[in-house]
């Protein structure tokens, strides 16, 4: 039995173990082989394209020449009271909606 004839799919067909009975070990052996090489081509994977070349005057792990890393985000600008003020804000029209806001930067009119 040559590879042409054993079947692309993963499972030894009927007509396969009869004719392995019919013609020996031989046969057997050449069988077992080509379901081996089936599963391995099947597994095979196809080489990755190779990587762009790095810029050069690149050092890895670095920021590019002429450039640095983001500074701080803005929300870090604003200062710890005023954050303190708009958390006790949402804080009281969460869970005290029908009470007067007490967080000092609500308008007298809404207090």
């Amino acid at each position: 039995m040559s590879d042409a004839q054993i079947p692309d799919d993963d499972g030894i067909q009927v007509d396969d173990v009869k004719a392995v009975r019919r013609e020996g070990r031989a046969e057997l052996r050449a069988l077992l082989r080509a379901q081996i090489d089936i599963g391995r081509a099947r597994r095979a994977q196809t080489p990755k394209p190779a990587a762009p070349p790095a810029p050069p005057g690149h050092r890895p792990g670095a920021w590019p020449t002429g450039s640095s890393p983001p500074g701080p985000p803005p929300d870090w600008q604003i200062p710890a009271p005023v954050w303190r003020a708009a958390a006790r804000h949402y804080s009281n029209q969460l869970h005290r909606p029908d009470q007067p806001c007490d967080c000092g930067n609500c308008p007298e009119e809404t207090r």
